[in-house]
């Protein structure tokens, strides 16, 4: 982080210093006490379970320099009305002061982790670079994730989600974008956004935030996606098969990973990513595009995508037991688009045994949400899954559309007493489900086994 005394926080934020006004905080800020760097930033958060201002002693002593704090304590900090708001100032103010910085913001229904872990690793070959971590996407992670910049840091990936219109729009005032990717507008969340429509209106908002000096980075194969390039001044650079930077000759290996030619103007390169599913050939295509517009050749860019590891946990982590069972944490998230993709993944490597899909509720899909599940058993069934595990009643209707092939238990445990009994040398098992359900205990418990 650029250094900052208590005296220019209280400036940026509007807020009151106590205690010694020249203190300087030169390390990142963290709203947990267990993760503060050395002179590092404690923003506390006063919550509906837990208040931050509770823990300023654990993050003094753990390093902290000082505290961004709602109400006064024992330490230097700064008073200020909302933390939360007052973050984001500060970030932004960080981020004016950073113009060799470039600040990439990427969004879409799905996807965003897993092509920001993508879109890292082959920046990181371009130069310092520094990304979200996990999902940290919204007004608390977005700023966490400005303040861990340092002086060499010349690529700011910002994983950044919306939940409603609006909220893209905030985001970006906090970490205005020169490079704004667009994956995809899909169903996730239809329940909050009520319709694709809205979701590409929200989506959208990224691309709007672009000066005319900026890039977006949009899917050529979205229709909702591609007519963002009306939305903007910026120069646009599409992906996809259909896309400026073009993706073609797609097959999967034995291992269900990705091989695949990029190509951009009169370059090409026959590349692969090392991650489990299709999928994650359109997300190297979206990271590529990304090279492109900061000057990479696309040789480069393959080689970087060939090199990419799991950067995320619970998503299509593959481990392969001592006995020969292969389990595939998937459990992060979920949603119809990112659930099918995952079940395609799992017939392409599963055809050396059985295989087995555990599946829970996804959520936050309103109207939908019955058909939607539904679609998925019927999906597992034509793609010839052995078995389909659902797992609590919001997943009864994946049981439905699976027919024959449906498992369905009341819960975690149950699905793994089930799996236990069963599994044998050479089948796959895939964990899925909303972050609701946490089934990525059944995956753990698989692999304690």
């Amino acid at each position: 982080m650029i250094g900052l005394s208590l005296r220019e926080i209280a400036d940026i934020t509007g807020g009151e210093v106590h205690g010694d006004e020249g203190v300087v905080v030169r390390g990142a800020a963290s709203v947990d006490s267990r993760t503060i760097e050395p002179d590092g930033l404690f923003v506390a958060i006063a919550g509906e379970r837990v208040d931050g201002h509770d823990f300023v002693p654990q993050a003094m002593a753990a390093g902290a320099a000082a505290v961004l704090a709602t109400r006064a304590v024992a330490a230097p900090c700064v008073v200020v009305d909302d933390a939360t708001v007052a973050l984001g100032k500060i970030a932004r103010a960080v981020i004016d002061r950073r113009t060799d910085i470039r600040v990439i913001g990427i969004t879409g229904s799905q996807g965003k982790t897993s092509a920001k872990d993508l879109l890292a690793e082959v920046l990181a070959a371009a130069g310092p670079t520094i990304a979200s971590v996990g999902n940290s996407n919204n007004e608390l992670g977005v700023p966490l994730t400005v303040l861990r910049i340092e002086p060499s840091t010349r690529y700011l990936i910002l994983e950044m989600g919306s939940r409603g219109i609006g909220h893209l729009a905030t985001l970006c005032e906090i970490a205005p974008p020169d490079i704004a990717v667009v994956l995809n507008v899909g169903v996730a969340h239809m329940g909050e956004f009520g319709s694709a429509r809205n979701i590409a209106i929200a989506k959208s908002e990224l691309v709007e935030a672009l000066t005319s000096e900026g890039t977006a980075i949009l899917n050529a194969d979205d229709e909702h996606v591609s007519a963002m390039a009306a939305q903007t001044d910026a120069r646009v650079i599409t992906f996809g098969e259909a896309g400026d930077v073009g993706l073609s000759g797609l097959r999967l290996d034995d291992d269900g990973q990705p091989q695949f030619t990029l190509a951009y103007g009169d370059q090409s390169v026959a590349t692969s990513v090392p991650h489990l599913g299709a999928h994650h050939a359109l997300n190297a295509a979206a990271a590529a595009a990304v090279g492109v517009a900061v000057g990479m050749t696309v040789a480069d860019i393959g080689s970087a995508l060939q090199g990419a590891t799991i950067q995320s946990p619970m998503r299509m982590s593959r481990t392969v037991r001592a006995d020969g069972v292969v389990v595939i944490n998937d459990a992060y998230n979920a949603n119809p688009d990112s659930m099918a993709a995952a079940l395609r993944a799992l017939a392409a490597v599963g055809s050396k045994g059985r295989t087995y899909a555990v599946l829970g509720e996804m959520l936050e899909l309103g109207e939908a949400s019955a058909a939607a599940h539904r679609q998925i058993g019927e999906l597992a069934a034509d793609l010839g899954i052995s078995c389909v595990v659902t797992v609590g009643e919001g997943a009864s209707g994946i049981a439905e559309g699976a027919g024959l092939r449906a498992h369905h238990v009341t819960d975690a445990e149950a699905a793994v007493a089930f799996l236990a009994e069963r599994l044998r040398p050479s089948d796959v098992v895939i964990v899925k489900a909303s972050r609701g359900d946490r089934l990525e205990r059944v995956a753990d418990a698989l692999l304690d086994r």
